[in-house]
């Protein structure tokens, strides 16, 4: 679903005041965006705090990331067209910044994904019905370098277990989906997901103390 330019503003001011009270954009951090009904793109403006945002900090920019109206894009817009791209389906993205998914990333280093298995919470995925499934929440490395970014984690997002999400390490946690509430619910259910293995890790290293 593709909305007017209005009407995705208003969205967009309103998640980030959902995600700023679950402590997934503290200060400035995360950006958010919403593919258009003109094929332009609602985006955050660069520096602002996403639990405070007003008309003034969403803007459009083009298919190339140019503005077209007032306001200064994060750099990071290179990484929400990128999404756009990869997938014709996805019509809404974010990016949060929670201290568990960052954690995770880190705790795992060397890794290039995190694979979740066995959670009902599996199910929030778009096109998956049990817990009885496998989805790989693919990781890359930082860089100040958007094009690095977008190169390096190309592969494992066309992967067929691959969430519709992932996450750059000591970072963050991008998502998308359809339309704002399913990008959203992905964002909900995979902090979850890693909030619930991180658990378990702690559990565990308890039990065998």
């Amino acid at each position: 679903m593709v909305m007017r330019f209005e009407m995705a503003r208003d969205a967009l001011i309103a998640v980030g005041q959902r995600l700023d009270s679950r402590g997934w954009a503290p200060a400035t951090s995360g950006n958010y965006s919403v593919r258009l009904d003109d094929g332009s793109f609602a985006v955050t403006v660069s520096g602002r705090h996403k639990g405070r945002l007003d008309a003034g900090g969403i803007m459009r920019v083009d298919a190339e990331g140019r503005a077209l109206t007032e306001g200064k894009p994060s750099a990071e817009t290179a990484l929400h067209l990128a999404i756009y791209r990869a997938f014709p389906g996805a019509n809404a993205v974010l990016h949060g910044h929670s201290p568990q998914s960052v954690g995770l990333s880190r705790a795992v280093a060397d890794a290039g994904h995190w694979t979740f298995r066995g959670h009902e919470m599996l199910k929030a995925f778009p096109g998956i019905d049990t817990h009885e499934a496998e989805v790989r929440l693919p990781i890359v490395d930082n860089s100040q370098n958007m094009a690095a970014i977008e190169s390096a984690i190309a592969p494992a997002l066309s992967l067929p277990d691959a969430a519709p999400a992932y996450l750059i390490r000591s970072h963050g946690l991008y998502s998308w989906g359809r339309d704002l509430d399913e990008a959203e619910r992905v964002l909900e259910a995979t902090e979850w997901l890693i909030a619930a293995e991180l658990a378990e890790c702690g559990f565990r290293k308890g039990f065998d103390a």
